[in-house]
């Protein structure tokens, strides 16, 4: 019997009353926040300028509520499908109803669709077309019954069944697919799995050399609640190669029968009392588990441990990029950049305070052309015509080498006074071929604008790099391995996050800066900056509302992350919105002073009372927000500039000693660790057992890219490219290097060495262990490299 509608006694809660049960607020704050996101708000503005309306919630909990309430959203959507499915086929029973509105994932959603869901002819099916269901559930219920005896009743070679023993696998098929499509059961049995099976991986025959990057996963296993992100990544990647062969192990091999078969027996009644259909039972539940559960259980298995891993490595790439986004500017300063290079030359670009081209050149110090002292005269030259303060040079090729050369410069020419600092390329060599590259530097040669790029991003590291896709940035974990709609909108948001938390200046931001800003498409940046080319700098935000296609929606959104540094207004140089200027006009005549004298005025702005100016559009949380913008305004978020300082003479990784300590700067965080750049072109691995004294559940707690750091040199590894580092510097150094330069041994988190663990898990217990990942492509991948890690 079917019904037309859901039953009133489900109690089903609302999508928004999930999501605040989640995020432990109350319903009404999400319900204001999800009425903002549909309206077409950016989270950055909900959390900046509609604090009152969503009660505080602040922008890591709107992102978090964001994606939950797309995910929920398209649960709904797939539950509605499901129900108009079942009942299209008649077999929508109240009951059913309820359990499809009651299903909270979409894993248990599809488990509760699956005896529902079209599907071609099973062999369960043309078994019930021959009429054998009844033979089935008869020897279920009923085990006392002789199967083949019950059995030849059932023959019908009309039907297609020639004997008693093809009825009999016929009755198999349909009690098979019975038991594999009960949804409390799969779910229970899945969840058992997850909690007590591990992975498992053997190198396959013939691929040892091939696949010596795999060479920690060739015989090795351990419980998929210990595999962290990176492991399952690489494990995968490994598999996708061929050089991996994966097996999903639901616990330790036993002797007897599986304890998920003796589970779906139970569940169906199932005993071996010596009855006669007594042991065709049992082998038919043993068949229903090797044949279709095990089956089903592995692919839901590997999709939950590949989606698990993709979410803490888009995490992980996130949260690196938001950390480079937000590196400290060097600021309006003239900077010489230098992309490095030997046959093809160093590349020189000079770019002044506000990142405009100068001068650009090319010069050859290095091999094999060797024009030392011409490079540092041309450099010198450059330098005082332009009044260049810093020198920007890339990581990448002949780094070092051109470090050197800024540093006989620098010392040979101390009136310049120069400083030099190495800089992160990554991305570099992408932008220099992009489309926007070529509109922003048409006449320039593809090989200079890498140099360019260099220089602006030590001025402003945010400002350049969101001109580059985020993928290319250099900062991610397996990142060809991801999702790439995940990965994409995860990084699109930090990039989003980022550039309206720091503001951007109107009047000199470029069309990808301007697209980053909340309300801002790529088409309408441009317009911007088309109408800042005719008709010259904007001196009021309210001018703004004089751009094609920039409307009343687009300017709410925008303006108050737009600032104009002096223009008409004091306030447009601010974070404060322009619907707030009336709080501020109010705040004038109370104080007495005139805008330009309140704002940075802290005497003044302190003696304010926030509560008086209070009122039904703004509440105490937005009028306090406008005092502290007024006393610092236009306030950068961002740390102050300072550099690190590589040790003279470690330029290779044959100058590094164990015991050496070293300033270096992180390049990138993993789940394993951190790699920090010391200055010899591969890039040294602090495990995370290394970087405290103390448990470090993540390393990012303890270290994040860009920040300079100490390190001590524990073991050199030169055949193999090894550097192993340790952020405590009173950790005793390797007391000698064999001729292989033999890896000190990496503990895992839990403190464990790896290969105890692995014994633990493995059967055999002769696998080595995970000490690192294999190599991703892309950035990741260099920084492997460059640790020697690949």
């Amino acid at each position: 019997m079917t019904t037309p509608g859901p039953s009133a006694s489900i109690d089903v809660r609302s999508i928004e009353g999930r999501i605040a049960e989640e995020l432990g607020v109350r319903e009404r704050q999400v319900k204001a926040a999800v009425e903002l996101l549909d309206g077409g708000s950016t989270v950055p503005f909900i959390a900046r300028y509609r604090k009152e309306a969503t009660e505080m919630l602040d922008d890591a909990q709107l992102r978090t509520l964001e994606e939950r309430l797309r995910y929920l959203r398209e649960l709904e959507e797939r539950r509605t499908a499901i129900l108009e499915s079942v009942r299209e086929q008649g077999k929508l029973t109240e009951e059913l109803e309820a359990r499809i509105r009651t299903a909270q994932t979409k894993a248990r959603l599809e488990d509760i669709y699956l005896p529902y869901k079209p599907k071609r002819r099973t062999k369960a099916q043309i078994a019930r077309e021959a009429g054998l269901e009844p033979l089935a559930e008869g020897l279920l219920a009923d085990a006392s019954v002789d199967p083949l005896a019950a059995a030849a009743a059932f023959v019908d070679a009309g039907k297609g069944v020639a004997d008693p023993q093809a009825a009999l696998d016929g009755a198999r098929s349909i009690l098979t697919e019975k038991f594999s499509e009960d949804a409390d059961l799969i779910g229970e049995l899945r969840e058992r799995m997850w909690g007590r099976g591990r992975l498992a991986a053997k190198v396959k025959d013939g691929k040892e050399e091939a696949g010596a990057k795999f060479a920690d996963y060739f015989d090795f296993a351990e419980p998929f609640t210990d595999l962290p992100s990176h492991r399952v990544l690489a494990l995968l990647r490994g598999e996708k190669e061929d050089v991996l062969d994966l097996v999903l192990e639901p616990e330790e091999a036993t002797d007897g029968p599986s304890s998920y078969e003796g589970i779906v027996a139970n569940r169906f009644g199932i005993a071996d009392r010596g009855r006669a259909a007594d042991k065709w039972l049992k082998d038919t539940v043993r068949w229903a588990w090797r044949t279709r559960i095990l089956v089903h259980l592995g692919i839901d298995l590997r999709l939950r441990l590949r989606t698990a891993a993709e979410d803490e490595a888009v995490n992980v790439f996130a949260a690196n990029l938001r950390d480079l986004l937000l590196a400290a500017p060097a600021g309006t300063r003239a900077t010489l950049g230098l992309d490095p290079g030997f046959r093809t030359g160093v590349k020189v670009a000079v770019v002044d305070a506000t990142g405009k081209v100068v001068a650009t050149d090319v010069i050859h110090p290095h091999v094999p052309a060797n024009r030392w002292d011409e490079a540092i005269a041309k450099l010198a030259r450059l330098a005082e015509e332009h009044a260049v303060d810093l020198i920007a040079i890339g990581n990448g090729t002949a780094s070092r080498e051109t470090d050197r050369l800024a540093g006989e410069l620098i010392a040979k020419h101390p009136e310049l006074k120069l400083t030099k600092v190495m800089v992160s390329e990554a991305g570099a060599s992408v932008y220099s071929a992009s489309a926007f590259a070529s509109q922003e530097l048409p006449d320039m040669d593809v090989s200079l604008r890498g140099a360019v790029s260099i220089a602006r991003r030590l001025q402003d590291p945010l400002a350049e790099l969101v001109k580059i896709d985020p993928k290319s940035i250099g900062v991610g974990q397996y990142q060809h391995d991801l999702s790439e709609v995940k990965l994409s909108r995860s990084l699109d948001a930090v990039v989003e996050d980022c550039v309206n938390g720091v503001g951007v200046d109107v009047n000199t931001a470029s069309a990808p800066l301007l697209a980053r800003v909340s309300g801002v498409t790529s088409g309408l940046a441009e317009n911007i900056v088309a109408h800042r080319d005719a008709n010259g700098p904007f001196t009021s935000r309210i001018e703004l509302k004089k751009v094609s296609r920039l409307g009343p929606k687009a300017y709410e959104q925008c303006a108050g992350f737009l600032r104009i540094r002096g223009g008409s207004d004091p306030l447009d140089a601010s974070s404060v919105h322009p619907e707030a200027y009336p709080v501020v006009r109010r705040m004038v005549k109370t104080s007495g002073q005139e805008v330009g004298g309140l704002v940075g005025n802290t005497a003044v702005l302190r003696s304010l009372r926030p509560a008086e100016f209070v009122n039904e559009t703004f509440g105490l949380p937005t009028v306090t927000d406008i005092l502290k913008e007024l006393e610092k305004p236009g306030r950068d978020p961002r740390p102050a500039f300072r550099t690190a300082t590589f040790k003279e003479g470690v330029e290779k990784i044959s100058d590094l000693s164990s015991g050496m300590v070293l300033e270096g700067v992180v390049t990138n965080v993993a789940a394993f660790g951190a790699f920090v750049d010391v200055g010899v072109h591969q890039d040294g691995l602090v495990h995370v057992s290394a970087m405290s004294k103390t448990f470090v559940k993540d390393p990012r707690d303890v270290v994040k890219p860009g920040d300079i750091v100490k390190v001590k040199v524990m073991d050199v590894d030169i055949p193999r490219k090894r550097i192993s580092l340790t952020l405590r510097l009173d950790d005793e150094a390797a007391a000698s290097q064999g001729p292989q330069g033999e890896q000190p041994q990496k503990r895992e988190r839990g403190g464990k060495p790896p290969r105890q663990r692995q014994q633990r898990a493995s059967s055999g217990g002769k696998g080595k262990a995970a000490a690192a990942p294999a190599p991703s492509s892309g950035a990741m991948a260099d920084a492997l490299r460059r640790a020697g890690l690949a």
